[in-house]
């Protein structure tokens, strides 16, 4: 293993092309096990030992093998985690800034827009009950009164918004639902306490507070990362200010709802239904009483990222070129613990372990 070894936790098949850009540059690489990502038990020794003398991590997600504390606090030489994806949930960001280590997300386009459409996907089903007129089809119903009662977009007559669709968080993802959500002429609101005006107008969101959201909106979709203080934001008390017959949209983190108190909500008849990706248990559970709500719960396998040319490959590209700046002591522009900046750079700041 030279001075400068990379490993990449969690290999997904990173095109050589991409792979050779940190080679040609001197950079040795290793790779951690598969089963990391997807089989739960308890990694963190191998991980540890993997880890310990690499000045960089790079990789998508492992949540069931998180870059905890115990991980960065054994890798001495480590200036960087480079992730994949946009979320950082599954790295120890308090511990990596206290550290001194830059984490680095990539939230590309492609991935965004993907998330954005899926997004819609879930909003125009589930309001057009696509599901359950499926259903009916197929078990010999036909035009049922409780099937053609949808709605989603501007009353005609009145030229008034039929519905309110409340954004939970208004970054990149957020924007293009907004955008996308235009030709309906639906009312957007958004929460978000920590964007700038401008997105509010560009989004053409009214500004409020959390709980006006939650009352006024006929659907609330989530748009934040998985931080202490969005975990289980929807919870029992929160669903309670729900509009009765509320949509929930979530392609977002499986811990921002606590699933629990949402598959009660909608058995009860208080929520009307919820579009998830994403869950607090992944993969989802055989026994989650969400798989017993039929038509009223819409199931995806944490995908609605993906689309063809898109997927991780740019994702690949920014976590390269984030570890190649910082492995030539720069400060790459997509570091997502900013704070750790002027402690990172008096650790290694302009000192290249590369080159």
């Amino acid at each position: 293993m030279t001075d400068s070894n990379v490993l990449i936790f969690a290999p997904r098949d990173e095109p050589a092309q991409v792979l050779a850009q940190l080679e040609n540059a001197g950079v040795s690489l290793s790779y951690g096990d598969k089963d990391w990502q997807w089989v739960k038990a308890d990694h963190e020794d191998a991980l540890i030992a993997a880890a310990r003398e690499s000045v960089g991590l790079m990789g998508s997600m492992i949540r069931c093998a998180p870059i905890s504390r115990r991980v960065l606090e054994s890798a001495q030489r480590l200036r960087i985690v480079a992730k994949y994806t946009v979320g950082v949930d599954d790295v120890d960001v308090e511990a990596a800034t206290e550290l001194g280590v830059m984490v680095c997300h990539a939230p590309t386009e492609a991935n965004c827009y993907g998330v954005a459409e899926t997004t819609m996907t879930f909003i125009l089903a589930m309001l057009k009950k696509v599901q359950e007129r499926d259903a009916a089809v197929r078990e010999g119903r036909w035009r049922e009164p409780s099937l053609m009662t949808t709605f989603l977009g501007a009353r005609i007559s009145e030229g008034t918004p039929s519905i309110t669709i409340g954004l939970v968080g208004l970054g990149r993802i957020a924007l293009r639902v907004a955008q996308l959500l235009a030709p309906w002429r639906v009312r957007i609101i958004a929460y978000d306490p920590y964007a700038d005006p401008w997105r509010f107008q560009l989004a053409n969101a009214e500004r409020v507070d959390y709980h006006t959201l939650l009352r006024e909106s006929d659907v609330v979709s989530f748009h934040v990362v998985l931080t202490k203080e969005t975990r289980f934001m929807m919870d029992e008390a929160e669903m309670a200010l729900c509009k009765k017959g509320a949509t929930i949209i979530n392609t977002a983190r499986g811990k921002v709802i606590r699933e629990e108190a949402l598959a009660r909500a909608i058995a009860d008849g208080h929520i009307g239904g919820a579009a998830l990706d994403v869950f607090e248990d992944e993969p989802l559970p055989m026994d989650s009483p969400l798989r017993r709500l039929g038509a009223k719960v819409l199931l995806s396998p944490h995908a609605a990222s993906y689309n063809i040319g898109g997927e991780l490959r740019p994702g690949m590209v920014w976590a390269v070129q984030s570890m190649l700046t910082a492995l030539r002591g720069g400060v790459p522009d997509n570091v997502y613990n900013k704070d750790v900046i002027p402690r990172w750079r008096e650790r290694f700041g302009g000192a290249s372990v590369i080159d």
